[in-house]
């Protein structure tokens, strides 16, 4: 049975992975090296939805007849899972093209986290009929192809603003399923999860500071 706990624990898992060290990222000297930093207590424990958790989900949502339907949801999980695609391409990118190390490691966290929740979400997404797309859009593709010319700090100050747009993205989203989506799981696991994605680009916004890197503001 998929439930909001179990879609909670997708960005969750992915929060886990971003403050064990992302948080230490951004209040690094541009180019510094952050120090490891260990899970609270917290996080030490597995979370719902973890692999090798505990009631860990073996399945997706319940067949059609068992939960509410809508082009709304399974654009909402479409959309999430091809943002995924391009954030873990362009920060592929950052840890081999950007000058600066922090930035490279946070590129890594990022790899890290959204594989993590593209795997997670697939099983969603077959359950809602919808067809886990395996790469970027069209548009975010120009994007990489653009990022893939720039090196050093011209890449650092593209690769920051691209990703700031995508996360800005990702809150829309999440915020617009929270207050209109039709399948009660996955509305609830968007509203509980808001404030986890929040966090996740107050990051990037610290770290974009550090570099001196103007981001646009949020809608």
């Amino acid at each position: 049975m998929f439930s909001p706990r179990s879609t909670k624990g997708v960005l969750l898992v992915a929060a886990s992975f971003l403050w064990a060290g992302g948080a230490a990222l951004a209040q690094q000297p541009p180019g510094g090296s952050p120090g490891s930093q260990a899970r609270s207590p917290s996080q030490q424990q597995q979370m719902p939805g973890e692999p090798g958790s505990p009631g860990s989900p073996t399945t997706g949502l319940p067949d059609q007849g068992g939960q509410q339907q809508s082009v709304g949801d399974q654009m909402f999980v479409h959309d999430t899972l091809e943002g995924s695609e391009a954030q873990v391409e362009m920060s592929k990118l950052a840890q081999q093209k950007s000058s600066s190390s922090d930035i490279q490691q946070f590129g890594q966290k990022m790899v890290q986290i959204h594989t993590e929740l593209s795997n997670q979400m697939e099983p969603a997404a077959k359950q809602l009929g919808v067809s886990a797309p395996k790469e970027p859009s069209k548009k975010d593709k120009k994007e990489i192809e653009r990022l893939q010319a720039l090196s050093g700090p011209d890449f650092d100050t593209a690769y920051l603003q691209a990703m700031a747009k995508q996360q800005q993205h990702d809150l829309k989203e999440f915020k617009d399923e929270a207050q209109s989506g039709q399948n009660p799981n996955i509305q609830q696991a968007a509203k509980q999860d808001e404030p986890v994605l929040n966090e996740h680009y107050q990051v990037l916004e610290k770290l974009a500071q550090a570099h001196s890197v103007t981001l646009e503001s949020k809608n």
